[in-house]
């Protein structure tokens, strides 16, 4: 296969996720365009974690502008450079902080979704918990120590941590259950890492621990995981929260506010180097930052936090802040957007393009006459339209794209599902593509 050529699983996932309006999990590269400083901002924020560091980033861009498509992208990035990522969207049953399980149902997710470079669909907390366990047992044979000495050593650290006792009780009883063949004690530890039990009662049976992942303690063991996979020969542990608009939309002020003190605990630790391996990205809109009755500027600690550069004004930017707005993407980078879907959907044989340079001037022509400005701020109605017209043509070989092109009408919707938005909030009437890239 040669270097252009694409994978057929790679082509696949790319044009079935873009024509089913959601973010490919493989293959990002191929189609990225655009962004270059953003993404070389965040590049420095991996490097840091892999050095031992911290960060956080809020991804702020309008419905469709390309935030969920960026931290797919940098989930990726990261993975190739050997750090774990764990990602998840929040919505009404998933928050930072809660009392009613949403925010434990929030860690299940995420650990659920635990990656690694081997395994980047998730679930790969075993394998971490593995890793960490063979370089134990290489570290015994070498310094001719008992492996049960080995990692009570290598987790002492944890200890000193809220809930690091426990968590590194339960890793030693995986270690058990592994020496003995005991399948089922290895089950409970994965289990009580994934945040799976409900009730101490259970844990402590099958564990002999006093303490489970709860609402209260979320933020905490995403601390320790942090730790455990930096012990385990990782680089650190990037999480991806995406659709943080949702804790924008709370109705209940009280609710809303506990939530925006986690993100403020979570911004301390990170800035002022407060946590080891750990980074944060967070995806939301305009309306969730700066929102100064519902969004994060309500909460006046975290506005003079993520206050932006009053100098970076007149074209000018300053990316060394914790908030990144995507910018709109130029024409040109559409173009090479354009001619990167072409390029996959032919799995990378220029001999099989559908459509001729000519053909995507005349699309993007289309595109601005239908959409205006918002064809370059929220680009991702303009690529399910071309994937659409790309299928057609794949299909129907007497078709001729400027039929196509002239007749075919671009699809806007209007945002977010009225249930999940409160009427009185600011923007809830404006149309927004559908389209999230």
């Amino acid at each position: 296969m040669s270097e252009s050529s694409i994978r057929p699983r790679d082509r696949d996932a790319i044009l079935q996720s873009l024509a089913a309006g959601v973010v490919p999990y493989r293959g990002q590269q191929h189609i990225q365009a655009g962004r270059a400083l953003e993404v070389g901002a965040v590049i420095e924020d991996l490097d840091r974690l892999v050095d031992g560091g911290s960060a956080v980033r809020f991804v702020i861009g309008d419905y469709g502008a390309g935030k969920s498509f960026f931290l797919q992208l940098v989930r990726a990035v990261a993975l190739e450079k050997g750090i774990v990522t764990m990602h998840a969207d929040l919505s009404p049953d998933r928050r930072l902080h809660a009392t009613g399980g949403q925010a434990r149902t929030l860690y299940a997710e995420l650990a659920r979704n635990l990656a690694t470079r081997t395994s980047p669909e998730g679930g790969a907390l075993p394998s971490v918990v593995e890793r960490f366990i063979t370089t134990a047992l290489q570290e015994g044979k070498s310094s001719n120590r008992p492996v049960q000495e080995v990692i009570n050593s290598r987790l002492a650290g944890l200890a000193e941590m809220v809930g690091g006792y426990d968590f590194a009780a339960v890793v030693a009883a995986y270690w058990h259950g592994h020496d003995s063949g005991d399948a089922a004690l290895t089950a409970a530890a994965v289990r009580w890492l994934r945040g799976e039990y409900t009730t101490k009662t259970d844990a402590r049976a099958d564990l002999g621990v006093r303490t489970i992942v709860d609402d209260a303690n979320v933020y905490d063991h995403l601390k320790l995981l942090a730790r455990f996979v930096a012990l385990a020969g990782y680089g650190g542990l990037l999480i991806a929260l995406d659709e943080m608009v949702n804790l924008y939309k709370l109705a209940n002020t009280v609710a809303r506010r506990s939530n925006y003190e986690q993100i403020l605990r979570i911004v301390n630790d990170c800035l002022q180097g407060g946590v080891e391996h750990l980074g944060f990205l967070m995806g939301g809109t305009p309306e969730f930052l700066t929102d100064t009755r519902r969004g994060l500027y309500s909460y006046e600690a975290l506005q003079s936090r993520l206050a932006e550069n009053a100098f970076a004004a007149g074209g000018l930017r300053d990316l060394s802040g914790p908030v990144i707005r995507l910018a709109s993407l130029t024409p040109e980078e559409l173009y090479v957007l354009l001619q990167k879907l072409r390029h996959v959907q032919a799995s990378g044989d220029a001999n099989r393009y559908l459509l001729p340079d000519e053909a995507l001037q005349a699309f993007m022509a289309h595109c601005s006459g239908r959409l205006g400005d918002r064809y370059y701020r929220t680009p991702r109605t303009t690529i399910k339209s071309f994937v659409q017209l790309l299928a057609v043509l794949d299909q129907n070989a007497s078709a001729d794209w400027r039929t196509l092109v002239g007749s075919a009408e671009v699809e806007v919707d209007r945002g977010p599902e009225p249930d999940l938005v409160e009427r009185d909030g600011p923007g809830d009437d404006e149309e927004l593509a559908t389209f999230r890239l």
